[in-house]
């Protein structure tokens, strides 16, 4: 399972468990917002780490950036693209 399958089955269960949609949004005020995130996830059974969250975003706004403009770089950059932590915290928000 990649990570964007990993956060789409949280976000599922978010939608039921108010209590993981809770702790989840709770690690924004963690000293290491994303760690804290994959342990509750991996806590929950769905393995993640920072790494693989941090790369697996980089790499989904690399695939945007290359789709559009012949695949040039020289696009504006979009703020937070590629931050999948805080594009699902905003989705369960």
């Amino acid at each position: 399972m990649n990570v964007q399958e990993t956060l789409d089955i949280l976000y599922q269960l978010c939608k039921e468990d108010k209590v993981l949609r809770r702790k989840l949004l709770a690690t924004r005020n963690s000293e290491n917002p994303a760690v804290e995130f994959c342990k509750i996830s991996t806590e929950y059974g769905y393995p993640i780490s920072a790494m693989d969250l941090v790369m697996a975003g980089e790499e989904a706004y690399a695939e945007m950036a290359r789709s559009t403009n012949g695949g040039g770089e020289n696009h504006p950059r979009i703020q937070n693209a590629d931050d999948l932590y805080e594009l699902f915290l905003g989705s369960i928000s």
